[in-house]
């Protein structure tokens, strides 16, 4: 098989039907506030222990095609002794790693930032492939408002993004490419669909000119939906078409797979407007790669208490359930509220 060939046919597992990515990739410092938050002591053993719950959760591979982890956790053991990749691996889950370093302000352009990271990444994206990385994230953030997001700020992210995918395809890994336009704001559901779509368009112009082989690329976007400060409201159906129409129009047919984040969604509110993009005509699947939406609960559940592990594993499994059946077309009111199985 060619190189090419492997890179498309991981990227095809990741979005294969009725699974979706889970992202526990979160930053040492945001998972430090998220373990207080839920009243957890922020130590390196709490979040490896919190790794361990999330990757450990029985049944996690019948939903779940691949799990994001940050640096530390890559490097770090399940209690049995075995690397979290060599875990996941024999979990039937494939192992991806987030390499950016965050997102910086962007000289020039006040109030918009520049995702950072590409310094000595070729190197470490050869030691993550033979520690076990199938796949790997690089996130950039844009927001809206005041003539945002810029020309400055999308040009030097989708830049800085398409150096990275081609690297990580020159690794033999898979990149997933995360152009993310924020919530945050009073904007309406139009001005992001105009964001994204302008945001879109921009990043694969710069993909396609960095000779990025796009059926081996998942691309992880917001769903289209208004500002979380707005007071408007959308329906899954208003949010599904929004989201749908405006990828259309930007996203070429050749992108393996499309795996959406939740964006600071309610959990609910995310599978239920994933469920009704499902019954819309794309040329490529559409899936899940939720964060918080996924694994809230379970924090929220296992609180640091060893008795309380089970507790958080099912509260997982059962969003996964829910976003898997969404995929599937069996998501409903019933499915949510865990009265049947999905």
């Amino acid at each position: 098989m060619t190189r090419s060939s492997e890179l498309s046919a991981v990227a095809a597992t990741l979005v294969a039907g009725g699974k979706g990515i889970l992202a526990a990739d979160e930053s040492i410092g945001t998972m430090n506030r998220r373990l207080e938050n839920a009243g957890v002591a922020p130590t390196v053993e709490h979040r490896r222990t919190y790794r361990e719950l999330l990757a450990t959760t029985p049944g996690l591979a019948d939903g779940v095609s691949g799990i994001i982890l940050c640096d530390e956790t890559f490097r770090q053991s399940t209690s049995d002794g075995e690397t979290f990749p060599r875990s996941l691996s024999v979990r039937r889950i494939l192992t991806g790693v987030k390499v950016d370093t965050g997102a910086k302000p962007l000289a020039g352009a006040p109030g918009e930032t520049v995702t950072e990271g590409l310094d000595g990444l070729r190197e470490r994206l050869a030691e993550y492939r033979e520690l076990g990385a199938a796949f790997a994230k690089w996130r950039a953030v844009l927001v809206i408002g005041d003539g945002k997001p810029g020309f400055r700020a999308r040009q030097a992210n989708a830049h800085a993004m398409a150096r990275y995918a081609a690297l990580c395809q020159e690794a033999g890994i898979v990149p997933i490419v995360e152009p993310e336009v924020l919530m945050a704001g009073d904007h309406s559901a139009a001005a992001c669909a105009a964001a994204t779509a302008v945001t879109l368009r921009d990043f694969f112009a710069e993909l396609e000119d960095a000779g990025v082989a796009l059926d081996g690329i998942v691309l992880k976007p917001n769903m289209v939906v208004p500002g979380e400060d707005s007071g408007e409201v959308a329906t899954p159906d208003q949010v599904a078409s929004a989201t749908v129409g405006t990828l259309r129009t930007v996203v070429p047919a050749k992108v393996a797979g499309v795996a959406f984040l939740s964006g600071g969604q309610p959990a609910a509110a995310a599978s239920a407007n994933l469920a009704a993009m499902q019954q819309l005509a794309t040329p490529w699947p559409l899936t899940f790669s939720f964060g918080r939406a996924l694994v809230d609960p379970a924090l929220a559940a296992w609180r640091g208490d060893p008795e309380q592990v089970a507790a958080g594993q099912r509260a997982l499994a059962h969003r996964v359930r829910c976003n898997s059946a969404a995929l599937q077309g069996v998501y409903d009111e019933a499915v949510e509220d865990g009265r049947v199985p999905a």
